[in-house]
């Protein structure tokens, strides 16, 4: 076993490690909710899926000037690291491992068997089951090599963006904004309403952070870094509001209020039964993408923290034959199936985005410190707007974080929970070291 990682990742996979780990079930789920949560007003919901979109490349961009200048694996990890110290460090990887990475995975393998039971009948047994198989899939694939699973990545996410255009392109031939039927908000919007669906957007939205994990596997990272995350980024904000509007223009206000599964719903109302279980297929194939983004980038952080002495040191470990990281892939994976297994889809979803905007914050703070404590490093990209740029991210991860806290306490208490229970455990790494 080595412990160094090859450079084989280009621009258009970092796009592709954008865009397929955020598109998972979010944008087919998602956007009932948040019309509900905004009292049935289009212009407030589709407000909150611009702002969504807004803090999350206002992140990116900040997160392109520390990539480019420290194009190490574990990304996030490695400029709290070295902004703040090993204990927060450590406890963003703790909590990636146990609650938001696995979390994630766990959420999508559980939301694709929803979907794919409008294909085949399933027990909640036989569901569950296939979460587990998922999740075993998504772990050979990654082990076997990150150029291969690089390359499935950018083939699914092709494949189900292409499909996104043509649905909400079809659905826009169909129907029309303007016509569509729509009624009035039943109830003026709440703070804490918008609150909570913007925290249902933003889950839409995770996952445009996590190829900064991959930055010490990325070819040229000082160029190509910056450039594939912005990019990926812009473009994920344009195809969830084409997708929005889509569904409205066929469903309105209030079919769209109305429903779990928007996508399919729409779609069976315009074109009838049959084109349900295309958007079965479709979603199954984007799930399968968004979870094996994670896989593909979330262990590098365990990489890391194992190479510091922080974690198992196994998990340091570089495959001999397929150059992965291969004992933190599968132990990523084990600890998803175990969520999976016994979490529910409601409840993984706080608690993943919860806990990783306590640290998204954190990690967009360390570009004011390094620009006072490292004022003559290396920039190749610096953040448009500074200080702006980066003040309004972390404020916002601030809002959503006390959001959260607020309106469901007892699912935030799970996730500060895992956190407080990270310092015990860091104290034993580090005495161990």
């Amino acid at each position: 076993m080595s412990r160094t990682l090859a450079r084989v990742l280009r621009l258009p996979e970092l796009v592709y490690i954008v865009l397929g780990t955020v598109i998972g079930s979010g944008i087919f789920l998602v956007p009932g909710p948040v019309l509900r949560e905004t009292g049935g007003s289009v212009p407030v919901a589709l407000g909150v899926w611009v702002g969504g979109g807004v803090l999350s490349f206002l992140g990116a961009l900040t997160y392109a000037e520390l990539g480019a200048m420290m194009p190490d694996a574990g990304g996030i990890y490695v400029y709290i690291r070295d902004a703040f110290g090993r204990l927060p460090a450590f406890l963003f990887g703790w909590t990636l491992f146990f609650v938001i990475a696995s979390g994630s995975v766990a959420t999508l393998a559980v939301a694709s068997t929803a979907y794919l039971g409008e294909l085949v009948p399933l027990s909640n047994i036989a569901a569950r089951a296939v979460a587990l198989g998922v999740i075993a899939l998504l772990a050979v694939l990654n082990i076997r090599g990150t150029r291969e699973s690089a390359r499935v990545q950018d083939w699914t996410t092709g494949v189900k963006i292409a499909a996104i255009v043509i649905m909400s392109a079809a659905l826009l031939t169909h129907g029309s904004p303007a016509t569509a039927p729509a009624v009035a908000p039943s109830t003026m919007p709440s703070i804490a309403g918008i609150g909570v669906a913007m925290v249902a957007v933003l889950w839409a939205y995770e996952g445009w952070t996590y190829v900064t994990f991959s930055a010490g596997e990325t070819l040229d990272p000082q160029r190509t870094f910056p450039r594939g995350i912005a990019l990926g980024t812009a473009a994920l904000v344009a195809i969830y509001l084409l997708a929005n509007i889509a569904y409205l223009s066929v469903l309105g206000a209030t079919g769209v209020a109305q429903s779990d599964k928007v996508a399919s719903d729409a779609m069976r109302m315009a074109f009838g039964p049959v084109t349900g279980k295309i958007i079965a297929v479709i979603v199954l194939i984007s799930v399968f993408s968004a979870a094996n983004g994670i896989v593909l980038t979330a262990p590098r952080v365990f990489y890391a923290m194992a190479n510091d002495g922080l974690f198992f040191r196994r998990l340091a470990d570089v495959h001999p034959k397929f150059g992965t990281p291969a004992v933190a892939i599968a132990a990523t994976a084990l600890w998803s199936m175990v969520l999976a297994a016994t979490g529910t889809f409601t409840q993984l979803l706080t608690y993943v985005v919860f806990t990783a905007w306590i640290f998204y914050g954190l990690g967009a703070l360390a570009v004011f410190v390094f620009r006072r404590t490292r004022p003559d490093a290396a920039r190749p990209f610096r953040v448009p707007g500074y200080p702006w740029t980066p003040a309004l991210f972390v404020l916002a991860a601030l809002g959503i974080v006390g959001s959260t806290l607020v309106g469901q306490p007892m699912r935030a208490l799970y996730g500060l929970t895992v956190l407080v229970l990270g310092v015990p455990a860091y104290l034993i790494w580090r005495t161990r070291r």
